[in-house]
């Protein structure tokens, strides 16, 4: 274990705020489905290939990334502060790993763009899917309290047990419409769960060493670029178009990192973390210089990189990366600068969904299956034009609040 440069007992609770968010709005953006955005609120939604613009649906998921980085040091720093092994700790990341690939598999099979979604054969309709694969998820990752009772112990583990077997029951039975059955589909929370690894080892070995993480930032960058696609000015080609299968792409492969990006988010969160703590002494006025100076770098570079790459979502360009990087870096200087001059509190409705992420995340599957169980259609006045906004807002602020709620149950997904 090095020598750290950096005090991680103090809690920044701007990290909490960005992640809460993030969360409101990624459930914003998807609950967008079920209703039907006017073409002048389009913007809201994801751009569709070949769209010129990024939608606000399209900041979410590096956004979250971003958060999932900068909670990384946090993270690992506590527990090795608490005593915890280096090999106790990769054994933890590789479980928290196991457990966002579990539930994304369990989530992206349901998502093939179908309203039935599962195959007339099945024994059980969606709604019903959703909600077991829920209490299944809350059974084997809940966060129980700590107990001595062993009459408490035993129910806590039946109840992992229960939800194993629950999970393995809907793997078993479940088909989609296509007649596909379950399948190795990561969806989201897979690709969270992917990156993570990689950042997370990347993390225990280097720790707080910006000397280490910044080069390894650049190579994640690289590699996005070295695979991008160009503008049509440049040959619509990559630089490094290595006809497949080859070792480069095999070796990427292996370790599911596709063409960088998602990394570089990530990484790009860890470092502007260590930033934020190892400079938090310093002047505001320095802090405001060092922030805007960094969310013009990034923008000019992706203004640059625009002319050699789409800016594109889809694409998962360099450009893209530079500016939610900027983005991300513009944000999270704004929140830390309000908390700063103590309006912490103006986020406290939404706060629920930055400390009980997961729990946010799995509970509109639960409001869909009851849905879809009970009939209920909302009229249609609320689904369409500018109400079917403020349904999708209604619809993010009761999920935060039933997250709210459970968690005073001792409801927590924790992972």
């Amino acid at each position: 274990m090095n020598n750290l440069n950096t005090d991680f007992t103090q809690r920044n609770a701007a990290v909490d705020i960005f992640r809460a968010l993030t969360m409101f709005i990624m459930v914003f953006v998807n609950d967008l489905w079920k209703v039907n955005l006017p073409e002048s609120l389009k913007w809201l939604d994801h751009a569709r290939r070949g769209d010129a613009f990024i939608g606000l649906a399209d900041y979410v998921l590096p956004c979250f990334l971003f958060c999932v980085g900068m909670s990384i040091p946090f993270a690992i720093e506590n527990r090795f502060r608490k005593g915890a092994s280096g090999e106790s700790t990769i054994a933890h990341i590789l479980l928290r790993t196991l457990a966002l690939l579990v539930m994304g598999a369990f989530i992206t099979n349901t998502e093939n763009g179908s309203v039935e979604r599962v195959s007339p054969d099945t024994i059980y309709r969606i709604g019903v899917y959703w909600i077991l694969m829920v209490a299944a998820f809350i059974c084997i990752w809940n966060q129980y309290p700590r107990t001595d009772d062993k009459n408490k112990q035993r129910l806590f583990t039946a109840l992992k047990y229960i939800g194993v077997g629950v999970l393995l029951f809907l793997a078993i039975t479940f088909k989609d419409v296509r007649e596909n059955v379950f399948s190795a589909r990561w969806g989201i929370l897979g690709n969270i769960g992917w990156t993570y690894l990689v950042c997370a080892f990347v993390y225990v070995y280097t720790r707080d060493r910006l000397k280490y993480l910044i080069p390894i930032w650049s190579i994640f960058v690289i590699i996005c670029m070295l695979g991008s696609r160009m503008t049509e000015a440049w040959g619509s080609e990559a630089f490094l178009n290595l006809p497949r299968p080859n070792f480069y792409n095999d070796f990427l492969g292996i370790f599911r990192i596709g063409n960088g990006s998602s990394c570089a988010f990530t990484m790009g969160g860890i470092i502007l973390s260590l930033l934020s703590l190892k400079y938090s002494q310093i002047a505001n006025r320095k802090k405001i210089i060092f922030a805007v100076s960094a969310v013009a770098v990034f923008f000019f570079a992706s203004f640059i990189a625009k002319n050699f790459w789409v800016l594109s979502k889809n694409a998962a360009t360099p450009s893209w990366i530079f500016y939610i990087t900027a983005t991300s870096i513009a944000v999270y200087s704004i929140i830390y600068w309000l908390v700063e001059k103590g309006k912490e509190s103006w986020f406290n409705v939404i706060k629920p969904a930055g400390t009980a992420t997961l729990t946010c995340y799995c509970m509109p599957y639960v409001a869909y299956g009851l849905a879809d169980i009970t009939g209920i259609v909302l009229p249609h006045w609320f689904t369409h034009g500018f109400m079917s906004v403020i349904n999708c807002l209604c619809f993010s602020f009761v999920i935060i609040g039933a997250t709210y709620l459970l968690g005073k149950l001792h409801i927590k997904l924790k992972i």
